[in-house]
């Protein structure tokens, strides 16, 4: 039988498609609207299967709503600004706007052997100026609502690329592209005050039904909101410091406080600036970065004051004050007190400097205990805390102990936020530059808007580290009406490049504003966007603000979340392979003999087989997409990262599950065969519902779990299907009964095999340039069936399914049980205390022996 040459079916539907701009948007703005967006990739060089399946799954979708009737938008760009450019600029002696373009060149070329159904036409790049100079243009809308400001502030510094890092950026104490410990320096940098709209981020969150629950929680955590009690320390002290303030969220346990820490940033650091001790203490705090995280993980340590501090509670208690490096001064007033007993970050430092450790929080019906090097940090009872003794731990003792705080003016409620201003300032050549320049006193202003774009200079070879810009007197200098001006030569951070680009999509071309409002109208919010949980915090934090700040103010937008719906999908996961001197080795390295891996130029040498992992260079675990496509077709490709698991979780890569997606292919490809002889035979017309129904549940069954991204699914549907067809395909159909059915299977294969589906339509005489096509609709009559399968029970296990006539009654089920040899022996000799009956399901019989 002829066998399916994918390689001319897919070069000839691709060439049509771009060719005749088959995914170009309608123009059309009253038909009803689907945007689809995965997150766009940085131009590294080539793609790699996290893409494939990142657009594939995204594909699927785009090509089920447009066959649907909706006027579907999927665009593609490119994240082209950032440091690994230009750290490939440095090692190989290049541009990076020329590596950034070829790349994007190569990687365009490989998604478009996927044949997905993008509009090219609206394809945009970050590091081009007419990107980027609407960027600045919004940065400048901004900052004249005061959503933009510059501030002298102790940033994350990261050493290796030279460059500030934001919070988010800094994972584990270390930058989050180079992997290099951040250290703290003090800069002038820009913000965006994105704690403005704290609330409003968070509060949205609850609008959002489409995320799923883990992004939104890491979102609510990450902007974390905190009611607790504003507290003013009273301070013995010959410095002339009276008091100390601080916020805390467990006030009730201020019976247990032994010291007081404050940020080396704090204030009070003004009366030990001569001091050499401390000054050699601030120097090691340098070394860590300024995020909660990157302090959790260094070792703690501090440098114990002169001052001592009253507790509120108790004023014959006084505790030391000592400077700390796990205090952050940008959160609350840059003091905390420390209750050793139930704080395991307070308990670390009191048995490193041997402070006092009193409980008193202990878990209920319990006496005394005692705590050594684990803090007690759950629910319980107040004790050892006077007047607050009994209180239950936190639902009385928390508003208890602020009620008393307040009525003796100690303290007040208060509500504080985790969340930090985005730092955006960034010490580099390869970004968007920011629109700011200063006068001879060094005052910051805005650069005219006719002036914009600021573009980069041209730098053919990197000369120096750090930042090249801040060497270019040329460019760096501007003279507007006869005054001389300085550029500011920070770049911006590239996650403001991709804070709203999904805007840009909707009016790529319109060159005077970054987009069209009746554009935004229509479009906007993004329906559906896919993306790694990776992005969780940092894009689609960033994302939700930019929306709420060009909103705030404007009549004319007032849209505050871009995303209604939100898939985040898993990895693509493969073995790892490791050679006898330890060093990690590619599949394409190896081949398999009796079981086992051996190298290929030596296949002597046997290589040990790891666990599977998320694909990465660095482990060399990849597969080259490129290769994968060239071997067994686009289509194969698409099937297979579809069918191992669901799309949310990782997927196991195979050659075998590769193998066996181009296998099916084949016999799909047999199957048409088949069936376009048997239109041929021109069959007399016959009764014959069973095609039909096959189509009916194949058709349904697809469609219900593409819009529950239940896509593994949507592969089993198709071998119950080829199942099914295979069976009857020689029951002498009739012509037009297999065109009308085999049709509707084809085109709900679109969205999965397009190059496939396409072709064989094809030869039904169907051609999707020249007729209508849409999704077929359901006969829901043809899915009612009069016969189900009935679970049988007997003390709660199950013991058999029956298929029975629908509607059984209670007594005729129970009959049939009787009659059943398999089922009568449980029940024979036993008596039937009770039945659960539920219509149409089960039935459960709670027997006992006679």
């Amino acid at each position: 039988m002829e066998r399916y040459n994918f390689k001319l079916v897919e070069e000839k539907w691709q060439k049509y498609w771009f060719e005749n701009k088959s995914f170009a948007v309608d123009v059309n703005k009253n038909k009803k609207k689907f945007y689809c967006l995965e997150m766009f990739p940085y131009p590294s060089g080539r793609i790699h299967m996290g893409h494939v399946r990142n657009y594939t799954i995204g594909d699927v979708l785009a090509r089920y709503k447009s066959l649907k009737g909706y006027n579907v938008l999927h665009p593609m760009g490119w994240d082209s600004f950032g440091m690994p450019a230009e750290n490939a600029a440095r090692q190989n002696n290049l541009n990076p706007k020329d590596w950034t373009e070829s790349n994007i060149s190569v990687m365009k070329a490989q998604l478009k052997k996927l044949g997905l159904s993008i509009d090219w036409d609206r394809e945009i790049s970050t590091c081009s100026t007419t990107y980027y100079k609407h960027q600045q243009k919004f940065f400048l809308e901004l900052y004249d609502k005061g959503l933009v400001y510059r501030k002298e502030n102790y940033v994350n510094w990261d050493p290796v690329d030279k460059t500030v890092l934001a919070n988010e950026q800094v994972i584990d104490g270390k930058g989050w592209r180079s992997g290099a410990t951040v250290e703290r320096r003090k800069l002038n940098q820009w913000f965006f005050n994105i704690t403005k709209f704290s609330n409003q981020l968070l509060d949205g969150l609850d609008s959002l039904k489409e995320w799923p629950e883990k992004v939104k929680t890491m979102q609510k955590n990450w902007i974390g909101k905190s009611f607790g009690c504003e507290i003013s320390f009273k301070i013995e002290s010959k410095k002339n410091i009276r008091e100390i303030k601080c916020y805390t969220t467990r006030p009730d346990t201020l019976f247990g406080m032994s010291f007081l820490a404050l940020s080396v940033d704090h204030p009070i650091s003004q009366f030990y600036s001569e001091d050499p001790d401390f000054l050699e203490f601030k120097k090691q705090c340098s070394k860590s970065g300024t995020t909660e995280e990157s302090i959790a993980v260094a070792d703690k340590i501090g440098f114990k004051t002169d001052l001592f501090a009253l507790n509120p509670l108790d004023q014959n208690s006084k505790v030391p004050v000592y400077f700390a490096n796990f205090v952050l001064m940008d959160y609350g007033f840059g003091a905390v007190f420390g209750c050793p007993a139930h704080d395991q970050r307070d308990l670390d430092f009191a048995n490193k400097y041997n402070l006092k450790i009193l409980p008193v929080v202990k878990p209920k019906n319990n006496g005394e205990f005692k705590i050594t090097n684990k803090a007690y940090t759950e629910d319980g009872i107040l004790y050892n805390s006077a007047f607050l003794n009994g209180l239950k731990v936190p639902k009385e003792s928390i508003p208890k102990t602020i009620e008393y705080l307040e009525k003796n003016n100690i303290g007040k409620r208060k509500v504080n936020f985790r969340l930090k201003d985005w730092g955006i300032s960034r010490q580099r050549y390869w970004g968007c530059p920011i629109p700011i320049m200063y006068d001879e006193k060094n005052n910051p202003t805005k650069v005219p808007e006719h002036l914009l774009p600021i573009t980069l200079p041209q730098i053919n070879k990197f000369e120096s580290s750090g930042n090249p810009l801040d060497e270019l007197n040329d460019w760096k200098t501007i003279f507007i009406d006869g005054k001389k001006y300085t550029k500011e030569t920070d770049t911006l951070d590239t996650f403001v490049d991709s804070s709203w680009y999904f805007l840009r999509f909707c009016s790529p071309k319109k060159n005077d504003y970054g987009y069209n409002i009746e554009d935004i109208k229509y479009w906007m919010p993004v329906d559906q966007y896919i993306g790694g949980v990776e992005h969780a915090i940092l894009h689609l934090l960033y994302s939700r603000f930019f929306m709420h700040a060009i909103s705030n103010e404007n009549e004319n937008l007032n849209i505050k979340e871009p995303f209604k719906g939100l898939f985040t999908q898993g990895m693509v996961c493969h073995e790892t392979y490791k050679d006898k001197n330890g060093k990690w080795r590619n599949p394409e390295e190896l081949i398999s003999l009796n079981g086992k891996k051996f190298l290929k130029d030596d296949k002597n040498h046997e290589v040990k087989i790891g666990p599977s992992e998320s694909m990465s260079k660095s482990k060399k675990n990849t597969i080259d997409p490129e290769l994968i496509i060239k071997n067994y077709g686009a289509d194969s490709v698409r099937f297979f990262i579809l069918s191992d698991s669901p799309p949310e979780k990782d997927v196991q890569w195979s050659d075998e599950g590769m193998n066996s997606s181009y296998k099916f292919i084949q016999k799909l490809w047999g199957l048409n065969l088949k069936i376009l002889n048997e239109i041929k035979m021109n069959y007399p017309k016959k009764e014959s519902p069973e095609l039909e129904i096959i189509t009916t549940e194949f058709v349904e069954n697809v469609q219900k779990n593409i819009e529950n991204f239940s896509y593994n699914k949507i592969i089993s549907s198709f071998h119950s299907m080829y199942s099914q067809i295979n069976k009857i395909v020689n029951h002498k159909i009739d012509s037009e009964k297999w065109i009308n059915n085999y049709s509707s299977i084809l085109i709900t294969m679109l969205p999965v095999l397009p190059h496939f589906a396409s072709e064989c339509l094809e030869g039904l005489k169907i051609n999707m340039f020249k007729h209508n096509i849409e999704w077929p609709t359901i006969n829901k009559s043809l899915l009612i069936k009069d016969e189900i399968n009935f679970v049988i029970q007997i003390n709660g296990k199950t013991r058999s399914v029956l298929n029975l006539k629908k509607n059984i009654t209670e007594t005729e089920l129970i009959s049939i049980i009787k009659k059943d040899d398999k089922l009568n022996k449980y029940i024979k000799y036993a008596s039937i205390k009770k039945t659960i009956f539920i219509k149409n399901k089960l039935i459960n019989l709670i027997i006992s022996n006679v």
